[in-house]
């Protein structure tokens, strides 16, 4: 017997899992649309918004800022997500200058521009790419329940066929009449090959409601492949900063033959405002999967789900990484006076971290846009791994919350 939610006379509750773009558009796009709710949560396993444009900081660091995940976002179609002005306008975003550059095999500059974060008109999160969504829930203007560091592990019906969110203990944490995940964390079988869940969230709650649409969704989603990114991240001291700040580039992405010679994707170069720099290298899928279940001792997953690794794993991670930038960059830093010590980064000055994303690029085909809501079980999708404009980019992630805001209004004053 299935159980479906029943309609509800006060104002229902929607509740968002994830606080990436794809969920902070829809929450914007909800608010400045009429949604008809008061309530609207936000939960987040991360310390703040912006999911892959988050930004590391620290407390006891006030001038660290490193944007570990997109160095800058692109918007390729028209016309632009609606979105896009409201934030340029209010300050959070801000046209992105920077050089751009591919690197080849011979580790020489190419002439031409391969990458597809490259193409079309660039722009950045003024002050950080959190700012990017920080703005998208002003815009929300701050009526939003948000939840951080909190991961949301599993997924239930109340007797009433409302959702239930519980944590890792199944503790109750809220329920909802609308549900929306804004990755597929809780609903792609890999979570129970990478992370060891027993269950599928969604699919228990799919089991649970007995609909086909669901159901539907769920085997589309189940068919996405996704790859994973290792990336090292890299805090230069001042003092050994100037090679670094005077590189002839701010993003290098690397071209398809230089790309397998020494395992990197892109390298993003962040000046720092005390004289330091940061450096970001993204591995490629291949160099990712070698080392599957290393996710970084200071990532969200691993703290919650107590993952971290070996410290002897971890650093073989990043001396890999460490290994192929440079190898890659020989042509403008100077060599080390000496072999380093073991395990030891080879350049003086340096600090270096390991941050994984285990699935941050979905590739195609992506979760069609018919099957991103289901209306009989009140449950919906966003993000980047949705198809359409931009799929698999921080612009594809924006109109998908877009898009689905537009339908679970329709879908609301549908059952008023």
């Amino acid at each position: 017997m299935s159980i479906l939610p029943r309609p509800r006379a006060d104002s229902p509750h929607l509740a968002v899992i994830g606080a990436g773009v794809g969920a902070c558009a829809l929450v914007a796009s909800l608010r400045r649309q009429g949604w008809p709710a008061e309530r609207i949560s936000l939960w987040e396993s991360g310390r703040g918004p912006g999911g892959r444009t988050a930004t590391r900081r620290s407390r006891q660091d006030s001038h660290l800022r490193i944007d570990h995940g997109a160095p800058l976002f692109n918007i390729t179609a028209s016309p632009d997500p609606a979105l896009l002005a409201p934030l340029l306008a209010g300050g959070w975003i801000e046209a992105w200058q920077g050089t751009l550059a591919c690197l080849d095999i011979n580790g020489g500059l190419a002439g031409r521009l391969e990458d597809p974060l490259c193409q079309g008109q660039l722009y950045r999160g003024r002050q950080g790419m959190e700012h990017l969504c920080r703005g998208l829930l002003a815009l929300a203007g701050g009526a939003i329940d948000s939840h951080y560091g909190i991961l949301v592990r599993h997924l239930e019906t109340s007797s009433e066929g409302r959702w239930q969110l519980l944590d890792s203990a199944k503790e109750l944490l809220a329920e909802a009449d609308w549900l929306v995940l804004g990755s597929t964390l809780l609903a792609h079988p890999r979570s129970r090959l990478v992370l060891g869940w027993e269950t599928l969230p969604l699919a228990v709650g799919a089991a649970e409601r007995a609909d086909p649409d669901l159901v539907h969704s769920l085997a589309a989603i189940a068919s996405i492949r996704a790859e994973a990114r290792s990336n090292l991240l890299m805090v230069v001291q001042a003092s050994e900063a100037a090679p670094w700040r005077a590189l002839p580039f701010r993003l290098l992405s690397f071209d398809t033959a230089a790309q397998q010679r020494w395992g990197l994707r892109r390298v993003a170069i962040q000046p720092l405002e005390d004289g330091r720099c940061a450096v970001v290298a993204h591995s490629t899928a291949t160099v990712a999967a070698e080392y599957l279940n290393v996710y970084g001792s200071r990532s969200s997953i691993a703290r919650h789900l107590g993952m971290a690794p070996p410290q002897q794993r971890e650093t073989e991670v990043i001396a890999a990484l460490e290994h192929g930038l440079q190898e890659a960059l020989a042509a403008w830093l100077p060599e080390p006076s000496g072999p380093p010590p073991p395990e030891a980064t080879p350049w003086p000055g340096v600090h270096s971290e390991l941050m994984r994303w285990g699935a941050a690029f979905p590739q195609l085909p992506g979760l069609p846009q018919d099957l991103a809501l289901c209306r009989r079980s009140r449950v919906g999708f966003c993000g980047d791994f949705i198809e359409g404009p931009g799929f698999g980019r921080v612009e594809g992630a924006m109109r998908s919350g877009e898009a689905l805001a537009r339908r679970l209004l329709e879908a609301a004053e549908s059952v008023q």
